[in-house]
């Protein structure tokens, strides 16, 4: 059984799970945290526990039962809350279709850029009078990805190292017309509809962040209709695939004690104005 107690000083590591990932299921000594932000409370209590001696703060992203669409999630509440129990590396999980036919149903992506076509999204921490423009051309920690691929290769996981992810703003999904555009136009590799602002906010917070997203199904570009049952059962697996990946993940990130040489961390040190 979660208690709810006074928030610790300090976790490790943070992970924010997506769609079929709500609960901190694989931890020990779990203990469920009420946050408050500046900006409201997150998505939902934060589960901090350990796993392999490392302690791991835990938001569900849609909170408990999916409960909160795509574009009412409080992004900022969830990262301040995160970089407050003193998180410096987060892993995200987030589900995804694909627009590539070589990324198939079931395989796991590992972007390394994103193209924004969200509307009315809370995009930065930096609202006045401190100004802040970060760098985000290279937007996912290369530290991060690097042992995520790793790890998915010593499993024998079919994954892609690189990925355009293109961000909407759902709740709906594409047209047929946007899907081709993502698709051939745009060049991008699978559509989501959580990425951004987390990502943003996450080097605005000088984070090491990275994504596993699970490719569910092809978009409509493809004209493959998919049931609801097709998806639930790829959904599930890939739910276990992230959890097996996040078992060995989770120990190889780097601790506090370790040296690690990565801009994320200086993200700031140009940025304000």
């Amino acid at each position: 059984m979660c208690v709810l107690v006074k928030p610790p000083t300090q976790a490790e590591v943070g992970l924010i799970g997506g769609s079929g990932l709500y609960d901190p299921g694989m931890f020990e000594e779990v203990k469920e945290f009420k946050i408050y932000t500046p900006y409201g409370l997150p998505s939902d209590n934060v589960f901090v526990g350990f796993y392999k001696g490392r302690r791991v703060a835990f938001i569900p992203r849609h909170g408990r039962g999916h409960k909160i669409p795509p574009h009412r999630i409080n992004f900022r509440a969830n990262i301040w809350a995160l970089k407050s129990l003193g998180v410096k590396w987060v892993v995200a999980v987030s589900a995804v279709g694909s627009l590539r036919e070589d990324y198939m149903p079931g395989d796991i992506v590992i972007p390394d850029q994103f193209i924004d076509m969200t509307k009315g999204r809370v995009y930065t921490f930096f609202d006045g009078p401190t100004v802040a423009h970060v760098s985000m051309a290279d937007p996912f920690c290369p530290t991060l990805r690097a042992l995520v691929a790793d790890v998915a290769k010593s499993l024998n996981i079919k994954h892609h190292v690189r990925g355009t992810y293109v961000c909407i703003e759902g709740p709906r999904f594409s047209t047929r017309a946007e899907s081709r555009v993502w698709k051939e136009v745009f060049k991008a590799d699978v559509v989501g509809m959580t990425l951004v602002p987390e990502v943003n906010l996450a080097r605005e917070a000088e984070l090491h962040y990275a994504t596993i997203a699970l490719v569910t199904d092809y978009d409509v570009w493809a004209e493959k209709p998919v049931t609801a049952e097709e998806v639930s059962k790829v959904m599930a697996e890939n739910v276990e695939k992230a959890k097996r990946i996040l078992a060995e993940l989770i120990p190889k990130i780097p601790k506090p004690e370790d040296k690690v040489e990565c801009a994320c961390e200086r993200s700031l040190k140009d940025a304000l104005v």
